[in-house]
């Protein structure tokens, strides 16, 4: 593929470094987080489970945080940025990087042969439950023909382009969904296309044949039922089969999967997580939701009651829930700490103007300095709307009363995240 069309990875299954039994998907989650009560509380290897499924797609932080006792940052041991022949044990010629992230081996393969190969195209953005369908439908097709399977998508996300004025909130940073993307099981290769004005101007059949037939000798196409490619959108699933039969590749057109008699969409998630139910979206995401940012100084709210608080900035174009209070984990390293995370504007006991957007998490457990740290913010069940409040002293009985709903059932110390979990 040219330089200024994308890249292509190579997808090597080197495990999560967790030696975890789950692929980061649940089924039924959903049900699974709504019962959860002081009542039925998280053991540690349910924890890790949740935890650990949020955070298949994070790149590990640059700094590694510990408790203060054992001194706050640890550099990570080694470089991420190996040779080929490194990663694979044997000589390299200078000159070809290779890109190892910490859930799979991915490497570039710009100077690689063709494969035959089935195409999955999409955007991808969240990797739900959906996507995973399509996905494994397109592994079937490809072990049925003797294949290989190129997942293909685009970056930036093509919302990003075809309605700038309108940016769309993103389930995943482009970082970590192509990270996700890599790490789905079955994948063998990720084409990652630059998506450009330009590229939305080109014609279907001029994408297939130019975009695709560089990357792959194709043999099928898989993509959803309501997909549509090209200029205009005209691309749909009757006109790429209209153009495989021309040029010989077979078109799949796979009916979205299905929850609660609506299609799994990444409309559909986001449009829960704007409704605050985080437990409904970690069900059709098949994870809980999961944000990432640096921790900065913040309003230290929760340390005037005795807890540390974690003012996370996040990117402008992320998915935040709706405003309100909930609970979950920050995770940061190799530990996550049960956490009350406040999301929205302040509202302070008295009268005046809110003001600016946040992201606020108090910890359990967690001793020590996270400002500068890079964090991921695990959402696990909502707990209250956001209020005004008559005194400080009805807002500390009400901050006190979130704390203890999450030590009652996530739990008052770090999860490592090493381990076993939950079958």
């Amino acid at each position: 593929m040219s330089a200024q069309r994308g890249r292509v990875f190579s997808c090597r299954r080197f495990g999560t470094g967790f030696a975890s039994r789950r692929d980061g998907v649940e089924k039924d989650l959903a049900p699974r987080l709504r019962a959860l009560s002081p009542e039925r509380p998280l053991d540690a290897g349910a924890a890790r489970g949740i935890v650990r499924g949020a955070l298949v797609a994070v790149e590990p932080p640059s700094r590694v945080c510990t408790p203060a006792q054992e001194g706050m940052y640890t550099q990570p041991h080694g470089s991420s940025r190996k040779t080929a022949g490194q990663s694979l044990g044997r000589e390299e010629p200078a000159g070809r990087e290779v890109y190892i992230p910490s859930m799979r081996g991915v490497h570039t393969l710009e100077q690689a042969p063709r494969p035959r190969a089935v195409c999955a195209i999409g955007a991808f953005d969240g990797v739900h439950r959906g996507h995973r369908a399509l996905i494994a439908r397109a592994r079937a097709e490809a072990d049925a023909r003797g294949d290989e399977l190129v997942v293909v998508t685009f970056s930036p996300d093509p919302s990003v382009v075809l309605a700038p004025g309108h940016p769309q909130r993103m389930l995943m940073r482009d970082k970590d969904r192509l990270r996700a993307l890599g790490s789905t099981a079955g994948v063998d290769r990720l084409a990652v296309i630059d998506f450009t004005p330009e590229l939305a101007a080109l014609p279907y059949d001029r994408f297939v044949r130019e975009v695709l037939g560089e990357l792959a000798d194709l043999d099928c196409i898989v993509v959803g039922a309501d997909f549509r490619l090209g200029a205009g959108g005209a691309g749909d699933v009757a006109a790429l089969a209209g153009l495989g039969r021309a040029d010989g590749f077979d078109v799949v057109g796979m009916e979205l999967a299905d929850e609660g008699g609506a299609p799994i969409t990444a409309t559909r998630i986001r449009a829960l997580l704007s409704e605050g139910a985080v437990e409904e979206a970690a069900g059709l995401l098949g994870r809980c939701h999961c944000v990432s940012g640096a921790v900065e100084h913040g309003r230290g709210e929760g340390t005037g009651f005795g807890f540390p608080t974690a003012n996370v900035r996040v990117g402008e174009g992320t998915a935040l829930p709706a405003e309100g209070v909930y609970a979950g984990y920050v995770a940061c390293g190799g530990a996550a700490w049960p956490a009350a995370i406040n999301v929205g504007k302040p509202r302070s006991f008295s009268p005046g103007e809110e003001g600016a957007p946040f992201l606020e998490a108090t910890l359990l457990g967690f001793s020590g300095d996270l400002y500068g740290a890079d964090v991921s913010v695990v959402f696990v069940r909502w707990l209250r709307a956001p209020r005004r409040f008559g005194s400080v002293e009805e807002l500390e009985r009400t901050v006190l009363g979130n704390v203890d709903w999450v030590r009652s059932t996530l739990g008052e110390k770090d999860v490592e995240l090493a381990g076993e979990v939950a079958s």
